[in-house]
């Protein structure tokens, strides 16, 4: 499987941006999908991650309000509709991909073995 993240850009801050995170090569619709992002000199991060089923979307305390995950299974896509952007949501985004379901509605980066190439959201105050 290989995962194809999309949609970065620059926004004012206040604004929205959609991220979407296509697949290719198998069917992830048995995969738990999640989005993680890296701003410069810290770590990857969690933000939201949804279940095989679409049910149980989960964010981190610091985008919930603002960030909607969703995914649309007979595309074989997902995305992370992003409102109320904040000059502090500036990073690369990475969605990744992990085969059944969590454990956790906190995954770290050790939970998922599949990762998209990251796309770049800079917010600007």
């Amino acid at each position: 499987v290989q995962l194809q993240a999309s949609g970065g850009g620059l926004v004012l801050a206040g604004g929205s941006r959609r991220l979407s995170c296509a697949a290719s090569g198998r069917n992830v619709n048995a995969y738990t999908i999640a989005w993680f992002r890296q701003a410069p000199g810290k770590e990857r991060e969690f933000v939201a991650t949804i279940s095989w089923s679409g049910d149980w979307p989960s964010y981190a305390d610091s985008v919930k309000g603002r960030f909607t995950i969703s995914r649309d299974n007979g595309k074989n896509a997902a995305h992370l509709q992003m409102n109320g952007l904040k000059p502090e949501d500036t990073a690369v985004y990475y969605c990744g991909a992990s085969l059944g379901s969590l454990a956790t509605t906190r995954p770290t980066r050790s939970d998922f073995d599949l990762w998209g190439q990251g796309t770049l959201v800079t917010v600007s105050a």
